[in-house]
């Protein structure tokens, strides 16, 4: 059974913290800007991602604070010079982004309080995070206010016109998630770590058809053994094992001779986690 909330029903702040428990983890926009006088500001926003490549363009939403409904320094600056640079957040600066949420008064340098770098930038006159291992710097493309009370957000939509990213984060010529080590926002004052455990890689052609949950046996698809996801391994294979590979695969495994029900679906499992799929298809297909 599942809890149930009605938004209308509850304090913003309760509902803020089931929106960011629940849509998680979030990327972190780490924003430099600077007002009408030149003095610098640097705030994180969790509210954050990617919504086009060509034109390259990225959106993060400042909301008005839930306590007293005023904006932000940073909302501020980019209605004043529609420019910003949005940098990315690493393990080795995560703390020194925390701090930088603090809410400093105005013509506070976050920078100097938090003890990074401001990094010329190549087209706009707003400077990065020069500890930060991704720089994009961006022009203000529009900002839509979502609503006037506590909570509401504008959302800021941001065109990319320069990307600058440490050299030593690319393996083979591609970015390396384990080298950029990027951290992302949980609910309350909980993040998490892009690295080690944490990254999988789980390829998935969109144009190839697959055989999907409905093509699979039923005696697969209705397992007490196998998970969702361990059963979508194999749904997500083109084709079924040939009577040559099964028969192959039992008599590696079980001497040609098919055991119960329960013990085939448990190597089935074993084999998957493995990254054996076909190999354990072809064994529950024997």
């Amino acid at each position: 059974m599942k809890k149930g909330f009605d938004p209308k029903n509850m304090a913003t702040k309760d509902l803020h913290q089931l929106i960011i428990g629940s849509v998680a983890p979030r990327p972190i926009a780490f924003v430099s800007t600077f007002d009408e006088n030149g003095n610098l500001n640097l705030a994180p926003y969790s509210f954050f991602n990617a919504f086009s490549s060509n034109p390259p363009i990225l959106v993060f939403s400042s909301n008005r604070r839930v306590t007293n409904n005023t904006t932000k320094d940073t909302l501020h600056n980019i209605l004043t010079t529609k420019k910003a640079v949005i940098n990315a957040v690493s393990y080795d600066i995560v703390r020194q982004m925390s701090l930088s949420s603090v809410e400093f008064d105005p013509g506070v340098s976050e920078f100097e309080k938090v003890g990074l770098t401001p990094q010329p930038s190549h087209v706009i006159d707003v400077p990065g995070v020069k500890e930060s291992p991704v720089n994009m710097e961006c022009v203000v493309k529009d900002i839509i206010a979502l609503g006037e009370h506590g909570g509401a957000g504008h959302l800021i939509i941001c065109e990319v016109v320069y990307i600058s990213i440490d050299e030593n984060k690319f393996t083979d010529g591609k970015l390396d998630p384990y080298k950029l080590d990027l951290m992302a926002r949980m609910g309350r004052n909980y993040y998490v770590r892009a690295n080690g455990d944490a990254i999988m890689e789980i390829h998935q052609s969109v144009t190839d058809k697959p055989i999907g949950f409905d093509g699979l046996p039923d005696d697969i698809v209705k397992s007490n053994i196998l998970t969702g996801n361990e059963i979508a391994a194999m749904a997500c294979l083109l084709q079924f094992p040939d009577a040559e590979e099964k028969q192959k695969v039992l008599q590696t495994h079980f001497n040609g001779i098919k055991p119960a029900k329960e013990l085939l679906h448990q190597k089935a499992a074993v084999l998957i986690r493995e990254k054996k799929v076909e190999e354990a298809l072809a064994l529950l297909m024997a």
